[in-house]
């Protein structure tokens, strides 16, 4: 077995990386609540297998596809794979949109409607594509692309963090991220409200990321923000950052920080891209429900 394992992780190992919520899934968090029955004894989390978490593709070779096959299930393995993967390479054309899928959560509500949701954007990201793609040829051609995919943001015994990005790579190459946290023990999706005692941390959480965007664009000059004394002119500050969102994009790293997310040219130029923001546990503290993600 020891050696069937260590051959998935060779193999894994070669995959290429890919490169680089508004959304409450209130049944699927209603299920995740409900005690789980059947749990694998003990014993049984102990294997090695029951900690690996895979990040691969469906098209993976045969052999380690054969090697996997013959892999019991022990325990609760969770998978990341890609489902599909939509290319288009014409030309000036040019199109990668790669699916995720989670795989092995006991929710499979949560599960089905977190993949539903992954399948969907993807599919809709080729059509809106292929219908660009058909009208620029229609005034004569042009250029177009599209870079989408996902990546691991955090992976440990409690947490998994999925980001999914989206990139138009013609012209100004705008990039959106989007993140679901889950909590792999009680397999729910855990939201940035649900963290915390009430809307309070929209203030906290704010203050504290213009804070940061002077500190650093006051230590780097290559570092700009869209704030008072964010290394602008005031005078030029016209679409002035002030608040996050209220499901503002985040995500909680291997060491149970808070990060918060904004996607490219929403807080800063573009040539600062996607920027993220790790919030001190320290500044929560009052507003955080508890310290069981947050610590």
């Amino acid at each position: 077995m020891d050696e069937k394992l260590e051959e998935i992780e060779k193999q894994y190992n070669e995959v290429p990386i890919p490169k680089e919520l508004d959304f409450v899934v209130e049944n699927a968090l209603e299920q995740g609540k409900k005690k789980r029955k059947n749990r694998a004894p003990l014993w049984l989390l102990g294997s090695a297998a029951a900690a690996m978490l895979f990040t691969a593709s469906l098209n993976v070779s045969p052999a380690m596809a054969q090697t996997l096959s013959e892999i019991p299930v022990v325990g609760s393995i969770v998978k990341v794979l890609t489902w599909t993967e939509y290319e288009v390479k014409e030309d000036t054309y040019d199109a990668d949109i790669k699916v995720p899928s989670i795989e092995n959560l006991e929710n499979k509500d949560l599960a089905n409607t977190l993949n539903e949701k992954y399948r969907s954007e993807g599919k809709a990201l080729y059509d809106d594509f292929i219908s660009e793609v058909d009208y620029v040829k229609e005034i004569g051609g042009g250029h177009a692309g599209i870079d989408s995919g996902y990546e691991i943001k955090t992976v440990t015994d409690q947490i998994l963090s999925i980001g999914r990005y989206t990139a138009n790579t013609v012209g100004s190459s705008s990039t959106t991220m989007h993140y679901d946290t889950i909590d792999k023990q009680n397999e729910i999706l855990i939201t940035l409200p649900m963290l915390f005692k009430d809307d309070s941390y929209i203030k906290t959480i704010s203050e504290n990321i213009i804070e940061q965007m002077r500190e650093q664009a006051a230590s780097d000059p290559d570092k700009t923000y869209w704030v008072k004394g964010g290394g602008h002119p005031d005078e030029e500050v016209i679409d002035e950052f002030t608040t996050i969102k209220a499901n503002q994009q985040f995500y909680i790293s291997d060491k149970g920080k808070l990060v918060i997310s904004f996607d490219k040219y929403e807080v800063a130029q573009g040539y600062m891209g996607i920027v993220e923001f790790e919030i001190p546990t320290g500044v929560l503290k009052n507003d955080l429900v508890s310290s069981k993600y947050i610590h």
